[in-house]
Parts: C-alpha cells; structure tokens; sequence
C-alpha cells in the first residue's frame, strides 16, 4: 500500500507540472543541442545574436529540431519582448495589435519587440503583406518558424526581406545528451528515482527521427506509466521505451540494417528481383521505415536505370507517396509493384554519370561568361549581332551555342545503348 501511495503521489506531483519538454526548453547556448552549421561560434547567426544586430529571419527544418527554442534564447539574450503566435490561429488583427504595443515599447522604454509566428506558411498573402512595412520599418523583428521549404511557400515579399536559416533534424547523440540532461537535472526528472536504461535512450534516440521534443514526451509518458519496482525506483527499460513511444525497436543491429539496406540497393542494380524483394521485406519486418526504402527505390531509379526506363521513377515517386499516405499494409502493395518494376527495367547510370561532369565543372571552372543572346537583357554589340533563334520558329530546334564558350564542346550526358535510351538521338550532334 506505502508503494502504491508513493507511486501515486509521484504521479501526481509530476502531473501538476507542464509537459517536460517545455520545463527542459533550453534558455541559453550552451544547453542548446545541434544546428552548429548556424548557432556555432563563428557562424552568422550566432554572431548577429551576440552583437545585438539580428533583423528579421526565418528558421525552417523538422519539428523538434530547436526552431521555437532558438528564437527564445534569442530574445533573452538580445533582451526584447517577445511575442508568439501561431499562423493556424491568428490573424491581421493580432499582429496590429502587437505592432502598436511594440512601437509603444520602443518609443517609451526603447524595448525592440521580437514576434514569433509558427508556422509562418499558413499565413495568406495578404495577412503577410500586413507585416512588410513593419519589417521594413523596424518597428518589429519577425521570426517566422515553419517545417515547409519557405522559398517555395511563402510569398517573394517576405522572403526578400529576411535571412533564411535551415535547421536539421537532430541526430541520435544530441538527442541522447537532451534526455540525460533532463532525467538529472531538477527541473525535469533529476528529482526522482529515476533509472534509464541505455539501450532505452538509444530507442527513444531513433525512435524520435531527430524530433527531441518527441523523445522528452516519450520519456516522460514512460516514467508516468512505469511502476515503481522492489527498491522504490523507477527504472525505464527498452521495452517501455517502445511502448511509450510506438514504434517497435529494430531487430537487427546498427551494422545490419546499412548491409540489409546496400543489399538492397545492389540488387536493384544488378536486376535480380527476389533478392530485392527479400531485402525489403526483411526490413520491413526488422521494423525499419518503409519510406526509407521508398526513398532509395527512387534515388537508384535515377541513378541506376535513368533515362534507360523513365516510368521507374514515376512509379517510384507513386509508390513512395502511396506509402506516405496509405501506410502499411497498403501502401505496401504499391511499392513492391515498384520494386520489381525498377529490378526489371534496362539499367543506364547515365544521369548519375551526367550530374557528376556536370557537377564538377560548376565547382571548378565556375565560367560566367553567358553568350549574350541568352541573357535576361541581351547585349547584341560584344558577339557581332548575334540574337537568339526560337527553337520553335525551326520546327522545335536550332543548333545554337548556349554553354560558355571555355565549355561548348564539353559532353555530359552520353545515352546508354540499353533501354529505350538507345533510341535517343541527340539533337547537339546533327
């Protein structure tokens, strides 16, 4: 009964508290985990933090990844109000209420107001061009936040106006090294009896995908719904790791899962089906991600057969969306079907031949000498009046120079003679 009663009361007391991924919510650099390619000493950002010059900026990447964090140490440091709201919920009228407070701040107490907005890609173009003249003005400094690519989802206006910063999904030792730091320290667990074992904060680590914010809240539904054993402690084993956080651990180890996975890959390479279809399913049933398949099936659908047989990647692509959004068993189907597709196809590495050429020109010779008749606004007088021929005034091609002249002879793609490539002429070469 004294068991039950501590347990209880261990219970209770845990739940009075907010969630432990926001008590564990870092407050400065040093607690921050990952994102060193921006918040390391010598980077941009860290920089511009530390010298109090930071103007308004966008940070994108995974959930979990420190996008809501960052922006909190950054109004602590650089010692501004801060504002949060969220882009699913608010609107113009919010902002505008922000905004006047803040030009009241700034006026009456010189405070600059920091504005969070998650998920900034929700925002309609017209709820965005509300906040362009504050940006411009300095009346605020926007901090937008968002897993969507901003180049792609938010309006130019915005985007011309802000420093872009891309986060990445945590890898498996930081968020490992936030899980310790929350079981010891005492504004997380590091005032219970509480043992982890290692292998558990491995699974949570992987399990996670890099989203720490998933691994705190995992860890914590397991310390909640484990009971104390014989000595009143709490100890969290592989087992409850999988439990608390829904996804089975993998039965094969670190080494066999990159073997089984360029097993797979080389038996799509080399056309021989059954082995890729045993690869696969052997993963599968390890509990690996069927969309980490999917996402090698359409990577070696380019790279191994290309231009040989087109239709692998669109059925890859197809097969890798089926998956994402039928699940398994389904979505299974689709990509098996897609998997002996790309083993059966005729096989090419020319594109992957083509982008490497290609690739190492770009870094090497780097020869920005545009023939002026393609250019944006043409210069006709520096190549004796040479004007660009509209391929389709010439029944759809005309042979013109359009590489630099240091590269116009130079070959990247060369057709294969398997596949439907075979058939290919290229039309450089009448």
């Amino acid at each position: 009964m004294e068991k039950e009663n501590n347990q209880s009361a261990f219970q209770e007391k845990l739940n009075t508290k907010p969630p432990l991924a926001e008590r564990m919510r870092p407050t400065n650099f040093e607690d921050f985990v990952g994102q060193k390619h921006i918040i390391g000493k010598q980077c941009l950002l860290r920089r511009a933090i530390e010298a109090n010059q930071l103007g308004s900026c966008i940070f994108f990447g995974p959930p979990g990844s420190g996008k809501t964090t960052l922006a909190n140490i950054v109004t602590k440091v650089m010692k501004g109000e801060f504002k949060k709201l969220s882009a699913v919920s608010s609107g113009v009228s919010d902002v505008k209420d922000i905004i006047q407070q803040a030009n009241i701040n700034k006026r009456m107490f010189g405070t600059q107001t920091y504005l969070l907005l998650d998920e900034c890609h929700r925002w309609s173009k017209a709820q965005s061009d509300y906040l362009l003249s504050a940006i411009e003005n300095g009346e605020i400094v926007f901090i937008g936040a968002t897993t969507e690519n901003p180049f792609t989802s938010m309006t130019k206006a915005i985007i011309s106006r802000c420093r872009i910063f891309e986060f990445k999904a945590l890898n498996d030792k930081d968020v490992i090294s936030a899980l310790k730091r929350a079981i010891k320290d005492e504004k997380g667990l590091g005032d219970y009896p509480i043992e982890v074992e290692e292998d558990a904060l491995k699974h949570f680590a992987w399990a996670s995908s890099g989203d720490v914010r998933m691994a705190l809240n995992a860890l914590e539904l397991a310390v909640l719904t484990t009971p104390f054993n014989k000595d009143k402690k709490i100890i969290i084993t592989k087992s409850a790791a999988e439990q608390s956080i829904q996804k089975k651990a993998l039965s094969i180890d670190e080494n066999q899962y990159y073997d089984m996975l360029s097993a797979f890959c080389k038996s799509i390479r080399g056309s021989d089906t059954e082995a890729a279809l045993y690869y696969s399913q052997r993963m599968l049933l390890a509990g690996i991600d069927p969309l980490v398949i999917a996402r090698r099936l359409v990577a070696h659908s380019s790279e191994d057969i290309g231009m040989a047989d087109s239709n692998a990647l669109l059925l890859s692509v197809s097969a890798m969306y089926a998956i994402e959004k039928m699940g398994a068993p389904e979505g299974l189907i689709p990509l098996t079907h897609a998997i002996i597709y790309a083993c059966e196809a005729e096989k090419s590495n020319s594109v992957f031949v083509a982008l490497n050429y290609a690739k190492n020109d770009a870094q090497n010779i780097k020869d920005d000498n545009i023939p002026d008749y393609l250019k944006n606004h043409p210069v006709l007088n520096n190549q004796k009046g040479m004007k660009y021929k509209y391929p389709h005034d010439f029944n759809g091609y005309i042979k013109q120079q359009y590489l630099p002249n240091s590269l116009k002879d130079r070959i990247y793609y060369e057709p294969s003679t398997n596949g439907k490539e075979k058939n290919l002429v290229r039309k450089k070469f009448k």
